[in-house]
């Protein structure tokens, strides 16, 4: 999984909430729009994929520096390599212009930042079961098919 995410404490928290559930795959994190796009295009310093996996899924957060999640959304869906790819926009922003965007560029599902540790835990149990547990994925992802397995 990558999340791209420029806030240290969300990133904390985000780590923390997934030894909490369970959730074992390694969380890739990059710090901002044009750091996501380097890591799924597999461009330097992110080339080599046993060390920079392609993701299953990407948390992507909104408002990031550099280009924002909405810029990164779109690249991602021009990319015919990378359609398949489970999007999840993880935002503070709940204005409905940002959402509807985001729906508009093909996000799979837009989650509003939880501010308790508590409702973060239950996202994440949320995440896990039922993208990690439940979805099955595109064929071109083949790492990501043994996740229901083992959740």
């Amino acid at each position: 999984m990558l999340y791209v995410e420029d806030d240290e404490n969300d990133v904390f928290f985000m780590q923390d909430a997934f030894r909490e559930v369970g959730i074992t795959e390694p969380l890739q994190v990059v710090r901002d729009g044009q750091e996501a796009i380097d890591y799924l295009a597999g461009t330097a310093p992110f080339e080599d994929r046993e060390r920079y996996p392609l993701p299953c899924v990407v948390l992507l957060d909104l408002q990031l520096p550099r280009k924002d999640g909405l810029v990164v959304l779109d690249w991602i869906r021009s990319q015919s390599s990378l359609r398949g790819l489970i999007v999840i926009m993880f935002s503070s922003s709940a204005h409905p212009r940002d959402i509807d965007r985001a729906y508009e560029l093909g996000v799979n599902s837009f989650v509003v930042k939880p501010v308790s540790v508590q409702k973060r835990m239950e996202i994440t149990k949320l995440l896990k079961d039922w993208w990690l547990g439940c979805n099955e994925f595109a064929s071109i992802y083949e790492g990501c098919a043994t996740w229901n397995a083992e959740v």
